[in-house]
């Protein structure tokens, strides 16, 4: 199924693609915004929609496991990790508890700043419901995290289009991660920057 959507992206199965990748459903971000946006540098999608479509379903994947956290509990959530299909999909319990430390250890604007950490990503609104956030803070954060991690993606498809033939493009991606990390590092710089700024303002 998954292999099917990424041979025919279009809005719809972006959506659905990035839904299952804001779950536990490992699926390759990179290998779906970049293509996609590489498609539209030709003219066959609109570049804003592939960011807005892949986004509103990071949006809806996230509030899945948020929702599934908020009412199931820490318990469960490990069990899974440990089951048979927690192991398909590539998760475990020390995942889960990295994502918590990872929350504890920057607060609410981690469900911001980990949407743009490999590994991080996926699972960091697990411990946003187990902590019962605010869910409107939530969305938020997560619609600002995914939304600049899709633009950045979409932003290399479209430039890979024009140095780069379509047969060559998977493996393009795969030797630019690199600075998809970099790039991701500082937009996480600016973003927890920006976030320290504006709480020290409100203490003063």
């Amino acid at each position: 199924m998954i292999s099917s959507l990424l041979n025919n992206l279009n809005y719809g199965s972006i959506l659905l693609l990035m839904l299952l990748e804001s779950t536990v459903i490992p699926v390759p971000s990179e290998l779906v915004v970049a293509p996609a946006a590489y498609h539209a540098a030709s003219g066959s999608l609109n570049v804003v929609f592939v960011v807005l479509s892949a986004t509103i379903g990071a949006d809806l994947g996230a509030s899945i496991n948020y929702f599934v956290s908020l009412y199931v509990g820490r318990p469960v959530i490990y069990r899974f990790a440990n089951s048979k299909w927690g192991k398909m999909c590539l998760l475990n319990q020390e995942k889960v508890e990295k994502s918590e430390r990872y929350f504890d250890e920057h607060g609410v604007a981690a469900t911001l700043t980990g949407r743009l950490i490999p590994g991080i990503r996926h699972l960091i609104s697990i411990p946003a419901g187990l902590a019962r956030m605010n869910y409107w803070k939530f969305l938020l954060y997560t619609t600002i995290g995914a939304g600049a991690w899709h633009t950045i993606l979409a932003a290399m498809g479209w430039y890979l289009h024009a140095v780069v033939p379509e047969e060559e493009l998977e493996q393009t991606i795969e030797q630019y991660n690199h600075y998809i990390v970099f790039a991701i590092l500082a937009v996480v710089v600016v973003a927890v920057a920006w976030l320290l700024i504006r709480k020290s303002n409100k203490k003063q």
